[in-house]
């Protein structure tokens, strides 16, 4: 992955992806303040023309990154941020299971947010 750089857009709740000032991946997510606190990946985009450069698998250790940062949490309902996760234990910490219900119980309640 050669000149990609990973900002985070928390007020839209995008971690993107940008190469030459163009975004070409983005993991959309909300933050959850209760119970606790953590960043809730829903949604992971690569646009297809940057597939298999690695994009995806920077932007979720990024997001677990900055987690970490931020002494907070991922509680990942993103199904590539959950494979990504399991494949990465030493970086991504399990989740709580009520912190994980209370993420999915969120998004219900918010079905236009994503």
């Amino acid at each position: 992955m050669s000149d990609i750089e990973i900002r985070d857009d928390r007020s839209a709740g995008r971690l993107e992806a940008l190469e030459d000032g163009q975004v070409v991946g983005r993991v959309e997510y909300f933050v959850l303040d209760s119970p606790g606190s953590a960043l809730v990946p829903v949604h992971t985009v690569v646009e297809p023309a940057h597939e298999g450069r690695g994009i995806a698998g920077s932007l979720a250790r990024e997001l677990y990154a900055t987690a970490r940062r931020e002494g907070t949490v991922v509680a990942p309902l993103c199904p590539y941020v959950v494979k990504w996760a399991e494949r990465h234990p030493d970086e991504a910490p399990t989740p709580d299971p009520d912190l994980l219900r209370a993420a999915k119980d969120w998004l219900k309640a918010h079905p236009d947010r994503f």
